[in-house]
């Protein structure tokens, strides 16, 4: 997860170096955030990897080079610690696509219910839930809980994913997703498929059912690297954000990777840039806050997470 330093470096790479050192910072950076900032960070990771991180750097100081909830999460995890966003108006619309009268609607109704909220949500609707998740671990979760009913918020495909996995469980399901994940084409994956039919297709379980029916492979955006990795094929269908395409290509020099013709782009990922982050670090952007009224009850969202992924 680690990344060595480009050979090639920038006066402003250099300048990020030193107002590291001087706020003695570390840089944390997801897989679809822009080549640039993943080039610089110290770190790069899902979102699953970046949070447990989060809970055992020395640094006083996180660059969280990602969406909002992802800079929430780790302030929550670290409340002690400043965290910076280079990119304060990055945001995740799935992130919001819940509302607190479903959840209580909900508990009034199904007994034996656990609220499971992907880690890809606002740290106050984390806050009306009983654990967190990410989709690298959400079905071994969701398997270990004790309830036999699960609400997962805000994410149906990602929840739709788990309930095929776990008959034992009754999922149900909310209205929310990803829009990048979820405009993928089916007919665009078979096109894709039609060209290169010895690749295997990986998909991310934010897309839609449709599109995971036609995947060798559906995982975290760390599997669908590592399964990459694994994999003897010299040509592999990638179905999620182009940004993972820097860390499939710096670790499979010789393979190629495809992805649909509707290129899918986060543009709240695309927002960072390293002026961005020398910004963050010499204190010209404001720090990730969180309202007390959320903040106990989210971060215990958060380690419930850790602690049943510890097991």
């Amino acid at each position: 997860m680690s990344h060595m330093p480009s050979t090639e470096v920038s006066g402003l790479e250099r300048e990020i170096v030193r107002l590291k050192r001087g706020r003695d910072a570390v840089i944390l950076a997801h897989y679809y955030a822009p080549p640039a900032i993943q080039r610089i960070a110290d770190h790069v990771g899902d979102s699953f990897a970046l949070a447990k991180l989060a809970t055992t750097l020395p640094q006083q100081t996180i660059v969280m080079c990602g969406v909002r909830f992802m800079g929430e999460s780790a302030k929550l995890l670290n409340p002690a610690k400043t965290v910076l966003l280079p990119a304060p108006a990055a945001d995740c619309p799935m992130a919001h696509m819940v509302d607190r009268a479903t959840i209580e609607r909900m508990r009034a109704e199904v007994d034996d219910l656990a609220v499971v909220c992907y880690v890809n949500s606002t740290a106050e609707i984390k806050s009306w839930s009983d654990v967190c998740v990410t989709s690298s671990n959400a079905v071994a979760i969701c398997r270990a809980l004790p309830q036999s009913n699960i609400l997962f918020i805000p994410d149906a495909n990602l929840g739709r994913f788990i309930a095929e996995q776990l008959p034992e469980k009754h999922v149900y399901l909310n209205r929310g997703c990803c829009p990048r994940h979820q405009a993928i084409s089916v007919d665009e994956v078979r096109a894709l498929k039609a060209l290169y039919p010895n690749a295997p297709v990986l998909a991310h379980p934010e897309c839609t059912e449709a599109v995971l029916a036609e995947a060798d492979f559906a995982g975290s955006t760390k599997e669908i690297i590592e399964y990459a990795a694994a994999n003897d094929a010299e040509d592999l269908i990638i179905l999620t954000v182009v940004g993972v395409a820097y860390e499939l290509e710096a670790r499979c020099p010789h393979k190629h990777f495809h992805f649909p013709a509707t290129t899918p782009r986060c543009p709240d990922m695309e927002l960072m840039t390293l002026e961005g982050v020398a910004a963050a670090l010499r204190g010209e952007l404001g720090e990730v806050t969180v309202d007390e009224t959320h903040a106990e009850q989210a971060k215990a969202t958060l380690d419930a997470m850790l602690s049943y992924a510890g097991r």
